[in-house]
């Protein structure tokens, strides 16, 4: 093997690291941040004290990570989940405490025929493991949608309600 690449990613011990798709790599620390990583250049990071205001800096570390290049999973020493939008980090789920202690690794369901069987409808399914014994699944609910069509019939609905009431208010308008 051959190393390619060294950088500082973390203040202190990593704690797990995934490889996503577009080589971007996840990488949870020690310093209790997770960060997105193109090469050595930082994407976008988490915190605990910026994502659950109220919270102390120090009450939780993320333990585990996984980049199913739409969604990143994370586990904690806590035992808490949560799903987060890969690319914005937005929170779609949350669990505190879903396991005892310790969530030591997590899986995405993959997104193959078999996959989407067991998704049942669910837009994402993670599995985490702790040291509790147990193996949990998480399933992420499917984000209700407009269609295209139907989002370009109620502007055109709107522009036209706009101009009738435009020439109602000032007749001539037209």
């Amino acid at each position: 093997m051959k190393k390619t690449l060294e950088f500082k990613a973390h203040d202190g011990e990593i704690e797990d690291i995934a490889l996503g798709p577009d080589n971007k790599v996840v990488t949870a620390g020690r310093d209790f941040q997770c960060c997105v990583w193109q090469q050595d250049q930082l994407v976008t990071g988490l915190r605990w004290n910026e994502n659950l205001p109220g919270i102390p800096d120090k009450a939780y570390r993320y333990q585990a990570c996984r980049d199913s290049g739409t969604f990143l999973g994370l586990g904690t020493v806590t035992g808490s989940v949560a799903i987060h939008i890969a690319f914005s980090l937005q929170r779609l789920y949350y669990v505190k405490e879903a396991h005892g202690i310790v969530v030591t690794d997590m899986a995405f369901v993959p997104e193959s025929r078999r996959g989407r069987e067991l998704l049942a409808g669910n837009e994402a399914a993670l599995l985490s493991v702790a040291v509790d014994s147990r193996c949990k699944l998480h399933l992420l609910p499917s984000r209700r949608s407009l269609p295209v069509w139907l989002l370009l019939l109620l502007c055109a609905g709107l522009i036209v309600a706009a101009i009738l009431l435009l020439q109602l208010a000032f007749p001539g308008f037209l």
